[in-house]
C-alpha cells in the first residue's frame, strides 16, 4: 500500500521475510522497488497518519485498515474482480475454479467492510480458456496500474455503490487443489490452471502442472486410472503434461510416465 500528498509517499509493506530454511530475512518486492526510489517503507499501516498522506493506494495489502486511519486517509482499492461477485482473498482463483467467462478490475473505494466499498470503475477482462492464474493475475495488475494512474491523472470522480448478488472468494486451501478423479476432466482442469494442484501417487504426492482436457481413455476406464499419459476421470479425459513428483524438480509427464513405468489401468489416489 502506498499513501501520498503533494511531496511526500509512504510505503505500507509487509515485513521481511525468509525465502529458505537458513536464509537470512529478505524483503517483498515492493519494499526493494521503494527504497531504489528512495521512499520510506514502514510495516506499520498507523503510520501514514504522521506522514501527511491525503490518499492511499491499496493492492493485494491482504490486512484489514483501522477505521481511525480510514476516517483521516482515504483509500482507494485495485481489486481483480468484477464486484461484487468475488469479494475477498482469492478472486483469480475462484473466478478461474468457477468456469468464469470474464473478470476485471475494479477501483473501490475502502470502507470497514469486506471490500464492500462504492466503484469509482471498472474494466472487464475475458479469461482464457487455457489461461493460467499466474498468466492471468499479470494481465490484471498491468491493467489496474494503467487504471490507477489514469484516475489519479483525471481524477477519480464520484464511485457508485455496487449493484448485483455479492460472491465471496475465500483464501484457497491445499484441499481445493486436491484433484478428485470423480470430478469432470474440464473442472479438474481449471483446478490444474489455478497452480499447485496434487493428487497421490504410490502413497506420495504429484503436482500436476499443467494438463489438457481430451477424450476418456476407454469407456470402461474408473476414474483415476492412467491410460498411457491420459488419466480417465468423471467425464472426459486429462492429458497430462508435467508434473513434479514429491521432493524432485518439474518434469515432463512423457519423462515421469518411462521412469515410473505405470502398471496397466494403475490408479492414482482419490
Amino acid at each position: 500500500m502506498a499513501a501520498s500528498g503533494h511531496d511526500i509517499a509512504i510505503v505500507v509493506t509487509r515485513a521481511d521475510k525468509r525465502r529458505g530454511r537458513n536464509a537470512a530475512p529478505t524483503p517483498s518486492p515492493v519494499k526493494q522497488a521503494a527504497l531504489e526510489l528512495g521512499l520510506p517503507v514502514t510495516q506499520r499501516i498507523e503510520d501514514v497518519l504522521d506522514a501527511g498522506a491525503e490518499l492511499g493506494i491499496v493492492v493485494a495489502f491482504g490486512r484489514i485498515i483501522k477505521d481511525e486511519v480510514l476516517e483521516r486517509v482515504p483509500m482507494v482499492n485495485a481489486h481483480f474482480s468484477l464486484l461484487p461477485r468475488w469479494r475477498g482473498a482469492a478472486p483469480v482463483e475462484r473466478a478461474i475454479l468457477a468456469g468464469d467467462p470474464e473478470t476485471g478490475v475494479c477501483l473501490m473505494a475502502i470502507d470497514s467492510g469486506l471490500d464492500t466499498g462504492p466503484v469509482y470503475a471498472c474494466e472487464r477482462v475475458g479469461i482464457g480458456a487455457e489461461e493460467t492464474a499466474g498468466e492471468l493475475r499479470e494481465r490484471l495488475a498491468e491493467l489496474g496500474a494503467s487504471m490507477l494512474v489514469h484516475a489519479l491523472e483525471t481524477g477519480l470522480g464520484e464511485p457508485l455503490p455496487q449493484q448485483g448478488e455479492p460472491t465471496y472468494a475465500d483464501k484457497i486451501e491445499p484441499e481445493d487443489l486436491h484433484l478428485s478423479w470423480s470430478r469432470p476432466a474440464e473442472e479438474l482442469n481449471r483446478v490444474v490452471r489455478v497452480g499447485r494442484a496434487w493428487t497421490t501417487w504410490r502413497e506420495k504426492r504429484l503436482l500436476i502442472m499443467q494438463a489438457k482436457v481430451v477424450p476418456g481413455p476407454s469407456p470402461d476406464a474408473n476414474p483415476g486410472e492412467l491410460h498411457g499419459d491420459v488419466v480417465a476421470t468423471g467425464a472426459g479425459g486429462l492429458r497430462l503434461l508435467r508434473v513434479q513428483p514429491e521432493g524432485r524438480a518439474a518434469l515432463t509427464a512423457s519423462d515421469w510416465i518411462r521412469g515410473s513405468r505405470p502398471a496397466p489401468r494403475e490408479t492414482f489416489g482419490t
